[in-house]
């Protein structure tokens, strides 16, 4: 299955100030084909270093694309705590940069665990043994439970020094959550490897404080990657009625959810005190009206040329990926692509250079360029 998307012919020449001229951009049609059926919310991708793909199932499945063929790892071998209600379910992956010394990876989901009814997002990694789950460990478990189905967050990234990032949403508690440093949700977290806090994140002297976080005020990121040029974290979050946010965050910031927003309440209401405030962080772009942002991620790929040194960010609402265009840490713009591909929930740069989208109720597709033959 081919659907043609672009074609895309840019040319840069020598400028009037006679700058060296850039060789000229190829002509290029991009394309998307799909890759596997059978999974029908594909909410996170990874991949091992033998070429494996790794794609979590919302509903609470995890599945092996190998060699052309889909795998769904035994059920048996998942965690038995995995509540899947709402937004939440088995989550996002990612492999450890040692992967090949130490096998572990990692994962999101919504755990039953603790007390309460309901659940909240869990952090655990695991190894994978036979094409199953093995070693299991919690390293976060965010609390209380709720029975309330939205806002989990969920992505995980690692950075350069091996820190793991990871999200959890407000968990549709927006008035006491997110500006809370002593409780949980709204929150973009970090540890070590294996769960322990580092020594220097924002709040490991804060009374009361809870020492994993690393910046808060957040409503529900569900995109987050790691810029290779500068090596910061880069993080998207949904806004409610407009008010999507891209952001990169810094240790100990304040991202300014419920206080200031760019969105609206669904009944059409404003609730928010302001769209900015002193001590709160600006957005470095902004959806208005809302995309509802998921996935991401930062184009390296020489086989994108058109957008190489940018950002993907999968559109859930209106079935598209945006272009996010960058000169360095400023956004010049954006540009849609891809048109009617489906609900984005994943986007992932493999380790060879393709691209990837998980697209719910339809599967895994990879996109495609192929040179445009000249006349």
């Amino acid at each position: 299955m081919k659907y043609v998307l672009l074609i895309a012919a840019i040319l840069i020449g020598c400028t009037s100030t006679g700058e060296t001229e850039q060789a000229p951009l190829p002509d290029l049609e991009y394309s998307y084909e799909l890759v596997t059926g059978g999974i029908e919310v594909p909410w996170g991708m990874a991949w091992l270093p033998n070429g494996d793909m790794l794609v979590t199932e919302r509903g609470g499945k995890l599945f092996i694309f190998r060699n052309g063929e889909l795998m769904e790892v035994p059920s048996s071998s998942l965690p038995d705590d995995i509540y899947a209600n709402g937004q939440g379910g088995f989550l996002d992956v990612d492999v450890h940069p040692n992967y090949d010394e130490n096998g572990w990876i990692y994962f999101t989901y919504s755990s039953s665990n603790g007390g309460g009814e309901g659940a909240n997002t869990s952090l655990i990694r695991a190894k994978l043994v036979n094409d199953e789950l093995s070693n299991i460990e919690t390293l976060y478990k965010a609390t209380p439970n709720t029975t309330r189905g939205v806002h989990y967050g969920g992505r995980i990234e690692f950075d350069r020094d091996g820190y793991v990032f990871f999200s959890v949403g407000d968990r549709g508690n927006r008035d006491e959550n997110p500006q809370d440093i002593t409780k949980d949700a709204g929150k973009i977290y970090r540890v070590m490897d294996d769960g322990s806090i580092p020594s220097d994140n924002p709040f490991v002297n804060e009374a009361g404080a809870k020492t994993a976080i690393y910046s808060y005020g957040h409503r529900n990121p569900q995109g987050m990657e790691m810029n290779p040029a500068t090596g910061q974290i880069w993080a998207h979050e949904h806004g409610p009625r407009g008010g999507d946010e891209l952001n990169i965050i810094e240790p100990g910031k304040n991202y300014g959810w419920p206080i200031i927003s760019y969105g609206i309440n669904y009944n059409g209401t404003p609730f928010a005190e302001d769209t900015a405030r002193a001590g709160m962080e600006q957005p470095i772009t902004k959806w208005v009206p809302s995309i509802a942002p998921s996935g991401m991620t930062f184009v390296t790929s020489d086989k994108y040329p058109h957008w190489k040194g940018h950002l993907l960010v999968g559109s859930l609402k209106f079935n598209y990926i945006e272009l996010v265009k960058l000169d360095g840490n400023t956004v010049t713009g954006t540009e849609k692509l891809v048109e009617g591909i489906g609900r984005v929930r994943s986007l992932k740069q493999a380790p060879d250079g393709t691209i990837y989208a998980g697209i719910t109720g339809q599967g895994i597709f990879k996109i495609v360029a192929t040179p445009i033959a000249s006349e």
